[in-house]
């Protein structure tokens, strides 16, 4: 692959990772209600299921798992499930739970792909790239709303966390009527 064609994934990862999405919105959520250490738990978490949907997306199971519409609605209700203490386990299945970025990275990263070389080895340098660059946008998010919890009172906090519950509800809800 060129190297403009991979500073082009590169900047394309920036703009897809400052984006706010359901992983940032637990980061932000978890770090001002309970400390930086739980963002970065979470920061943690959805690493890890990063890697999972790019090692998926390596063996070429995308097609596979998105017909497993099942699997995303379970994996949702796990997500939501985990004790408080539960910071990189809930992380994890927010990624996993999230069908989009399944696909979204299944239809994105092969536009960077060169036939004419090793896809695998294609597809794990784009991934690392996007992990990385999705680690300091989601690890800036939870060190900087991490040090905003520490300013706020506890009642502010409260009240962002159930802002963003509403949120992440709604979302699910909307979700959920435009898949019938």
């Amino acid at each position: 692959m060129s190297l403009d064609l991979y500073l082009a994934y590169v900047l394309a990862c920036v703009v897809i990772a400052i984006v706010p999405g359901p992983t940032v919105t637990v980061i932000v959520a978890n770090s001002l209600a309970y400390g930086t250490r739980a963002g970065l738990l979470n920061v943690a978490g959805t690493q890890l299921g990063l890697a999972l949907l790019m090692a998926t997306l390596a063996a070429g199971l995308s097609a596979v798992i998105a017909v497993m519409g099942w699997w995303f609605d379970w994996l949702r209700i796990a997500g939501a499930a985990p004790p408080r203490g539960g910071f990189f386990l809930q992380g994890l299945l927010v990624m996993l739970a999230n069908p989009k970025a399944l696909l979204f990275f299944g239809a994105f990263i092969p536009q960077f792909v060169d036939a004419r070389g090793d896809y695998v080895a294609q597809i794990l340098l784009l991934g690392v790239t996007a992990m990385a660059v999705a680690l300091v946008s989601d690890g800036a998010y939870a060190l900087l709303t991490g040090r905003a919890g520490v300013l706020l009172s506890r009642r502010r906090v409260r009240l962002v966390s159930r802002l963003s519950g509403v949120f992440l509800v709604g979302g699910g809800i909307w979700l959920a009527l435009t898949r019938r």
